[in-house]
């Protein structure tokens, strides 16, 4: 394909996108839908579309409407290309720009929904403006090192040999930042054969925080497809670990991605017993990640973001239940909004007053990766 030719493929996606679709969805039918599309104009398809979702905002006023086109024409511009050089209409490029079109200014805006800028702000202080921009880029790889099999020295040599640079990050050996060739992970045997996991740096921070000793009894009652549970696992010996979640589909790949990584792990669809750690890591907004799946943030509205608060709420007191005298719920979600984090935290103490708090955190962007909330309880 040409550059031509791409531009009108993003301009297409995006349209489907603007009128509801999901944009994982709408790329996938694009692609099956463009059988001569080879891997590298997938990819450049795919950039193409999820840089403009996370600068919607500041695209459609450079390009001129909130459109494919003009989405594209923003972007191409903000990028400093020759508009009238992919603008031709010739072959499979879109066609000429007319006039008007690409003479905007995104002069201070910020690629976030309007209603939800006071909450943003309120949540992150000085910071909001620092973080929000910051989200326009796209998000480092992070890898975590299965200790069970590998360590980190082993796993950047293995990935070396097949042209993937890695390095660790300064204070959590086990995450590695992938440098280059990241789309080579997937068929790299390092990554086949369970020696890393594709893991965001800030979850992994969290998971390093949580307070595991040998012998313990874990239960990740929201486990979905076992990333923390899978990085709990090798941080201390004779621990069982105990997978839940609401939906059992969400964890079918669990047992395999287990034995991979060659880590010991039940699942349950009714967890029994008391537990002396249980990790609830609650849906919500994904405020934390819009980085990679921008076209969420687009969708969220201030109901959805109530209804996914009480259902939080719903969790947590659930959650609450299994943990056993003296044992610590962790509360995490990938969100910086304060409504899905503190808020939550300071109701739930308020409410259930047999529980204490001992820390917190909030990672965003600025120090580590995604966007991150850990709030870590103990039952007296």
């Amino acid at each position: 394909m040409t550059p031509g030719a791409r531009i009108s493929a993003a301009i297409e996606v995006l349209d489907a996108i603007l009128a509801g679709r999901p944009a994982e969805q709408a790329l996938l039918r694009w692609s099956r839908a463009s059988r001569y599309a080879g891997s590298g104009d997938r990819a450049a398809v795919r950039d193409l579309v999820f840089t403009a979702l996370r600068r919607r905002n500041s695209h459609a006023a450079l390009g001129g409407a909130l459109t494919g086109r003009g989405l594209m024409i923003g972007g191409l511009r903000e990028a400093g290309h020759d508009l009238a050089a992919l603008f031709t209409g010739q072959g499979h490029a879109p066609a000429p720009l007319v006039p008007g079109e690409g003479s905007g200014s995104a002069a201070d805006l910020c690629d976030l929904p309007d209603w939800l800028r006071p909450l943003w702000d309120r949540s992150l202080g000085d910071r909001a403006g620092a973080v929000a921009a910051v989200m326009r880029d796209r998000a480092p790889v992070w890898l975590r090192v299965n200790t069970l099999k590998a360590t980190s020295q082993t796993v950047i040599a293995g990935l070396a040999a097949d042209a993937i640079a890695a390095a660790p990050h300064g204070c959590l050996e086990t995450a590695l930042e992938v440098l280059e060739n990241e789309r080579r992970l997937s068929r790299s045997p390092v990554y086949c054969n369970g020696l890393v996991e594709l893991q965001d740096l800030s979850p992994q921070l969290a998971c390093a925080a949580l307070p595991i000793r040998p012998g313990m009894r874990i239960l990740d009652y929201c486990a979905g497809g076992g990333g923390k549970t899978l990085a709990i696992a090798p941080r201390a010996s004779g621990l069982t670990m105990v997978a839940h979640d609401a939906d059992p589909a969400r964890m079918a790949d669990l047992p395999v991605r287990a034995r991979r990584a060659g880590a010991q792990v039940q699942v349950t669809a009714a967890p029994s017993g008391a537990f002396d750690l249980v990790v609830a890591d609650v849906p919500c907004s994904g405020s934390g990640t819009w980085r990679r799946t921008p076209d969420s943030k687009w969708r969220l509205t201030p109901t959805s973001l109530g209804d996914l608060t009480a259902l939080q709420s719903a969790i947590l007191r659930r959650a609450a239940r299994h943990v056993g005298r003296g044992g610590h719920l962790a509360y995490m979600t990938c969100s910086v909004l304060d409504v899905e984090n503190d808020d939550q935290i300071a109701e739930f103490l308020d409410d259930v007053p047999d529980f204490s708090p001992v820390s917190r955190y909030l990672w965003t962007p600025l120090d580590a990766g995604d966007g991150f909330f850990l709030a870590l309880m103990e039952r007296r």
